[in-house]
C-alpha cells in the first residue's frame, strides 16, 4: 500500500442532527457518519473537508493518522471552562501544539510529523476511543496530557538539561494518558521515569474526599445553579466541580514533593529505566533459553530408551528414510543418526558408530542433500 490516511471526528457535547449529517455527507459518500461520529480512510485522494472546520462547526475530537509518519489530535474545549493562563505555561515554547480560538472554544492541535518506525502500520481505529478522556480531564484542571507534550520535547533535545518539569510527575497514569503517549510515540522509559513521581491534585486523580470537601465548600446559591445545569444535561458540570476542587486544594493536600526534576534528573532516570528493562529482558531470554534446553534435553532422553530398545531395527528405518530420496526423509534419517551418536557415545560404542556412518556416506554420495544433512555428526 503506497499511501493510507485515516480521519475520525467524535462529537461530544452535542450530537449530530440530520441537517449535520447531510452536510457532512456531501464532504464524502464513503464515510461512516452516526450521530456523535464521523469516520472515513483513504487508500488514495484525499478527504475533501478541512479538519478545522469540521472542529468549529460539529466535533469535540479529532484524530488523523497517515502511514507516512503523520500524527494529530485535536480537542475543542469551551472558553469559559479552561485555564487558559495554565494552558498557555504549559505550552510556552512547544513546538508540537498550538491552541486556536474560535468563538466560544479553544482547539488544541497537537500534530506530529515523524516519520514511521519498520513496524509502524496503524489503521488508526480504536486510537480516538482510548484518548477520549483526555478531554474531560483538561477540562476538570488534569494538565498531565500537556507534561507528555512537554517530555516528548525532552525526548527530541528540545529542552535545555537544566529546564524542570512543569508538574512534580505525572503518576500514576491513566490508560488515556498511557495511550497518547502511544499514539505519539513519546519515549516509553522516559514516560516511566516521570510517572514514577506523583502529580498531586493539582495534576492528577481526586479523591473522592477531596470532591466532597469541595462540593461542601461551594455556596448555596451556586450549588442549586449547578444542579439545575445538571438537570437540564449539561455534559461540563463533573469536569467543573473537580476544576474547583483542585483550585481549593492546598499544598498540604496534594502531596506535592518539595522540588521537581530537571531534564537531566529525568533522562538518567530513564537511562536507569532502561537499563533495567533490558537486563529484565535478557534475564527473561535466559531462563526461557534454559527452560527450552531442559525440555529439549529430557524429549532427547525419551528418544534415546526407544531407540536402545529397538536396537537395529533404527538402522534400516534411516535406510528406508534415505531411500526415499526427499527432504523429510533425509531430516528424519539425519536426526535418527543424530540420536544413535549419543547413544554410541554413552555405550563406549563410538567407534563402531563412526564406521557405519561413514559407510553411509560412502553408499550415498550421490545424494548431496544427505550428505549435507550430516555435516556435524
Amino acid at each position: 500500500m503506497s499511501e493510507y490516511q485515516y480521519y475520525e471526528f467524535q462529537a461530544v457535547d452535542r450530537p449530530l442532527d440530520e441537517a449535520d449529517r447531510e452536510a457532512l455527507r456531501a464532504l464524502s459518500s464513503r464515510a461512516r457518519i452516526t450521530a456523535t461520529s464521523f469516520t472515513n480512510h483513504y487508500d488514495w485522494g484525499d478527504f475533501k473537508g478541512e479538519p478545522i472546520t469540521l472542529m468549529e462547526r460539529w466535533f469535540d475530537l479529532h484524530l488523523y493518522l497517515a502511514n507516512w509518519g503523520t500524527r494529530e489530535l485535536m480537542i475543542r474545549l469551551p472558553k469559559r471552562l479552561v485555564d487558559r493562563s495554565g494552558l498557555d505555561s504549559f505550552l510556552d515554547g512547544c513546538r508540537l501544539a498550538e491552541v486556536l480560538e474560535s468563538d466560544e472554544n479553544l482547539i488544541l492541535d497537537i500534530l506530529d510529523d515523524g516519520e514511521p518506525g519498520d513496524d509502524d502500520w496503524d489503521d488508526g481505529s480504536g486510537w480516538l476511543a482510548a484518548l477520549a478522556p483526555l478531554r474531560a480531564d483538561l477540562l476538570s484542571g488534569d494538565f498531565r496530557l500537556l507534561y507528555l507534550l512537554w517530555l516528548a520535547e525532552v525526548e527530541t533535545g528540545d529542552r535545555k538539561d537544566d529546564e524542570t518539569e512543569p508538574l512534580p510527575g505525572i503518576g500514576p497514569l491513566t490508560g488515556a494518558l498511557r495511550a497518547f503517549a502511544e499514539f505519539f510515540r513519546i519515549d516509553p522509559d522516559l514516560v516511566e521515569a516521570a510517572s514514577e513521581a506523583h502529580a498531586g491534585i493539582a495534576g492528577g486523580h481526586l479523591s473522592a474526599d477531596a470532591i466532597g470537601a469541595a462540593v461542601a465548600a461551594i455556596p448555596e446559591d451556586e450549588k442549586t445553579d449547578l444542579l439545575r445545569r445538571l438537570a437540564g444535561g449539561d455534559p461540563h458540570v463533573g469536569a467543573e466541580i473537580q476544576r474547583y476542587a483542585r483550585t481549593a486544594a492546598s499544598p498540604a493536600d496534594s502531596a506535592m514533593p518539595a522540588t521537581r526534576r530537571t531534564v537531566s534528573d529525568l533522562r538518567r532516570r530513564a537511562a536507569a529505566v532502561l537499563e533495567g528493562r533490558e537486563a529484565a529482558e535478557a534475564e527473561r531470554r535466559e531462563a526461557e533459553r534454559l527452560r527450552q534446553e531442559r525440555e529439549e534435553e529430557e524429549a532427547q532422553r525419551a528418544r534415546l530408551v526407544v531407540l536402545r530398545r529397538r536396537g537395529e531395527a533404527v538402522w534400516d528405518e534411516i535406510e528406508s528414510e534415505v531411500a526415499r530420496r526427499h527432504a523429510s526423509g533425509y531430516g528424519r534419517a539425519a536426526a535418527l543418526l543424530s540420536d544413535l551418536k549419543v547413544l554410541s557415545n554413552e555405550d563406549g560404542a563410538a567407534a563402531a558408530f563412526n564406521d557405519r556412518l561413514n559407510d553411509l556416506r560412502l553408499r550415498h554420495s550421490r545424494k548431496w542433500q544427505f550428505i549435507k544433512r550430516l555435516e556435524g555428526l
